[in-house]
């Protein structure tokens, strides 16, 4: 059986060895759309975190009977025509939930505490220059008595409002599909969510519902005190619109894990911020904690074990 690893950089150092030991495998570190076709023609699994396998690639792939996604999403692979060629398609979920969350939370206290800018003050001399030992121009409050909103209460949110709620914030959310009744936290409407919470925090899918959902009007609404953080997906915020209300301190900060296109272009207006200690950006990191990523190696090779067993 041959299994081959199209964008194994995705997972950095993780242990194949699960993988490894489930027949010939291969893992190609990055595998460009010219190269997908090539790299999987002989292959009978094919694991990929965000190479595309559309029709036009499946087409040409007649051996290729199971799919593993390295992701818990699987928008990158055609799965209705997959179904119809009988090619099956496995992902991998709850294997970020805690890393996610514990990002999340992360984001929430460097940006409340403003890390961004003390570390800017001692890193630019400011304070070497200084005669002062304290310097507390910017003030920060503890997490007790804020007001955290919550958009988006599936497994990722509930574990960023268990964690919310053990610093003393008191926790809302709002609903995205409009299906979710958790009656741990109140429900509210989103207009009442990002006009009362302290810290807002997107834990929602990127869909036709939530696709430029939180607009430069919905930021207006939020107080200017407060921060928002996506790790969800980008698109749920529009970044223009996001890079306008803190140029404006329309919001005291923000955090975004996520883009609209990744990896991020250098023109993109959020690279051109006024002030830049009042937004954290990282590269599409926050699942990625090495447990959890070991987590999803495990989950994959399970998942290959599950399918060649229900084979025989």
């Amino acid at each position: 059986m041959k299994i081959v690893f199209l964008d194994a950089y995705s997972i950095s150092d993780t242990d194949l060895a699960p993988l490894q030991r489930l027949g010939n495998f291969i893992a190609y570190d990055f595998t460009t759309p010219e190269q997908t076709v090539e790299r999987c023609k002989d292959a009978d699994i094919v694991i990929t975190n965000k190479v595309l396998l559309f029709s036009k690639e499946l087409e040409q792939l007649p051996k290729l009977k199971l799919i593993c996604v390295a992701a818990t999403g699987t928008n990158n692979v055609d799965t209705s025509y997959a179904e119809e060629k009988g090619i099956i398609v496995k992902n991998v979920a709850g294997y970020s939930t805690s890393s996610v969350a514990e990002c999340t939370l992360m984001f929430a206290l460097a940006l409340s505490h403003q890390l961004l800018y003390y570390d800017n003050f001692i890193k630019d001399k400011s304070y070497s220059k200084s005669n002062r030992t304290f310097h507390l121009a910017r003030a920060f409050s503890e997490m007790s008595s804020k007001k955290w909103g919550i958009i988006g209460l599936g497994n990722i949110g509930k574990n960023v409002a268990r964690l919310a709620t053990e610093l003393g914030a008191q926790v809302c959310y709002y609903s995205t599909s409009r299906r979710n009744t958790d009656t741990d936290y109140p429900s509210v409407s989103l207009d009442e969510l990002l006009s009362e919470s302290d810290i807002i925090s997107i834990h929602a899918p990127l869909n036709p519902q939530t696709e430029n959902l939180i607009t430069y009007d919905k930021l207006c609404r939020m107080k200017k005190s407060a921060y928002i953080i996506n790790v969800a997906r980008g698109g749920i915020i529009n970044e223009a619109g996001l890079a306008q209300a803190l140029n404006e301190e329309r919001i005291s900060g923000a955090a975004t894990d996520v883009f609209s296109k990744e990896p991020l272009p250098s023109d993109n207006s959020l690279l051109n911020i006024k002030d830049p200690t009042r937004l954290l950006l990282t590269p599409h990191l926050s699942w990625a904690s090495s447990e959890a990523r070991q987590r999803l190696v495990d989950g994959i090779a399970q998942n290959i074990i599950s399918f060649t067993e229900n084979k025989r």
